[in-house]
This record gives C-alpha cells, structure tokens and sequence, in this order.
C-alpha cells in the first residue's frame, strides 16, 4: 500500500469564533492510501488547541513506516501506528476503511452492520458574534437545531436574542470557557431557554467540578443535560466521567479514527450516557466517515461542509437539517477535482 497525503486549505463563508480564538481558513490535510488501483480518502482536522497544524500533521503521516501490503489488517496497522496526533491517526484510519469498503464493493456502514437511515438530524453551528448578529444568522438558516457558541460575556443575550428570532431546539457549546461558578448561574439562567443540552461548559480534565456542577443544578432544579467534549477524547476516558455528565461527544479527529469511536460511542453506552456524534470544521471526507456510524448515537452535529465554501469532494447530502448517506463504496465520497 501506497501512503501519501497533501494540504486541503478550506475557506470559511464566515469567519467563526469560538471562546479560544477566530479564523477564517482551516487547514487541513488529505491522506490518500493507493492499492491495487484503488485509492482511499482519509482526512485530518488541524485543530490549533490540540496543538495541531497542517504542517505537523502531514509531518507525522509522511514518517509511518510501510503500512503493509493487506488492507484486510485494520487492527494491526493501526494497532502498531506511533504515538502521534490524533487527527493524523484518523486520517490513515479513515482511508484504510475507505479502501476497505471499495474492495469488498460494499458502504462502511453495511461492514458495520448499521443502517443508512432514518438518521437523526443536524444541528447548525453559529459561532460567537454579538448576538444581534448571532440570531440574524440563526433566522437566515432557518435551521431546525442550532448550535449556538458561547464565551462569557453576552452568554445570556445571544440565546435570548436567538430564543426570540426562532423556534428552534438549540444547543450551547462553551469550548470549556466556564468557571464552575460561572457555569452553574450560566446554567441556571439559560435553561430557561429551553436548552436540549449544554456541551463542555467546564475545563478539560476537571471532573469534580463537573460533579459538583451537577448536584448544585440538581438542587436548583435544573436538568438540561450536560455533555464532555474536549475532555472526552477517546474510549478510555469515558469511565472517568460516568456519572458526572449525562453524554458525550464523539469525533473521529479526538479519538483517532472510526475503530476508536465505535469503541467510544459502545463504552459510553455501556455508562448509560447518551451520544452526539461531531466534527470539527471538515470536508466531506471526514464528516461523511463520521456518518457511517450517525445510526448509533442521539444526536448528531455534522455541519463541516456546509461551513466552508471550497469543499474538494462531494459526499454526504443535506436537505436542511436531514442527512443521506452516499451511494457509493467505502466512504462513498468523490474528489470533484483532479
């Protein structure tokens, strides 16, 4: 098998701010694993707060040793990959099960068993702006979930502005910028919004605090739930927080590929604790992967393509807020230019 990978720059349609930092572009990098003729797509999401670039990413890919010559071997190539990031793991992950798929001539979702449809529907992500801004492009969407993120200031009035420009079940995603103080009168006063649920408000790795969060909303009687993201990044962490949030958030970027979130998205389960499946800002390379397993979770957040306007492949279809799957093999993805 032949492992090669090249930058994938791509162009925000508006700049997007969360509560550590803006851009305009990501960048990212496509992995493409060649045999027999046949060719698998994989992608990884430089992601600046894992202490990613495009740069380091590519580095990584282009110092594996030979992946062999038996694609059928998924575990034991990804089993004897190096330490590395995350993202680049998932992108020669993603491209093996592509290949995969394309040499048995069947979708990924059928090699796991799962079904195409009905899916649960996305939500749009809104990034942080002021929130007369955020609830014009709330109603612009017309979107019927929406992903509101949020910092510290303007918390409450974004998704007062937004509650009162749309019906819409929303969503709020704090990037672990909260307090715990600060998330519980957050919290509290946000839930009258009518919130489906609340993601990361707290800092990573900081689990007494989110038990203590949830027995303080508990006694004031608030019970939107709350999910981990950053802090949740593969299926070892998930034990960890059994008990002290109500989901979790799955990506294949954070875990490593799509071996590793299917493990994720089973231990949580196996916690009692709900699922939203995500991505990061992706082309439909990594997002229609991610879809292979959307019939799995609860909810899904898979807007990468429809954030960027240069998407170099075709794949994953929305109508609104559903999503369907490909017709094709393996990912079912198609490069629209050579």
């Amino acid at each position: 098998m032949k492992l090669s990978v090249k930058p994938m720059t791509l162009n925000l349609k508006t700049t997007f701010r969360v509560s550590h930092g803006a851009s305009d572009q990501r960048h990212n990098v496509l992995a493409m694993i060649e045999h027999n003729g046949l060719v698998g797509y994989g992608e990884a999401a430089a992601v600046f707060y894992y202490g990613d670039t495009q740069e380091s990413l590519s580095a990584y890919i282009n110092a594996l040793p030979p992946l062999g010559d038996d694609p059928f071997l998924l575990e034991d190539i990804l089993n004897a990959l190096p330490d590395g990031p995350h993202a680049a793991q998932a992108a020669v992950d993603i491209a093996l099960h592509d290949l995969w798929g394309k040499m048995v001539g069947q979708p990924l979702y059928k090699l796991f068993g799962l079904t195409p449809a009905p899916l649960p529907q996305t939500s749009f992500t809104v990034s942080i702006d002021t929130p007369e801004v955020m609830a014009a492009r709330v109603k612009e969407s017309n979107y019927p979930i929406i992903k509101v993120k949020l910092g510290v200031e303007d918390a409450e009035a974004s998704v007062a502005a937004i509650r009162q420009a749309s019906n819409a079940r929303l969503r709020v995603d704090a990037n672990a910028a909260w307090t715990p103080e600060q998330a519980l009168e957050l919290i509290t006063k946000l839930s009258e919004y009518d919130l489906e649920l609340i993601e990361q408000p707290l800092p990573i790795g900081d689990v007494k605090s989110y038990l203590w969060l949830r027995d303080q909303l508990k006694i004031r009687g608030v019970t939107t739930p709350i999910f981990a993201d950053e802090s949740v990044k593969t299926s070892r962490d998930v034990a960890t927080y059994a008990g002290a949030i109500d989901g979790v958030v799955v990506k294949l970027m954070k875990s490593g590929g799509l071996r590793e979130a299917l493990r994720t998205i089973h231990t949580a389960r196996a916690h009692g604790m709900k699922i939203m499946l995500s991505c990061m800002i992706e082309s439909s390379v990594g997002v229609t992967a991610a879809a292979h397993l959307a019939s799995l979770c609860n909810y899904l957040d898979l807007d990468g393509p429809l954030l960027i306007g240069n998407d170099p492949f075709s794949g994953l279809r929305y109508e609104g807020a559903k999503l369907f799957m490909p017709d094709g093999v393996g990912l079912g993805v198609t490069p629209l230019h050579s």
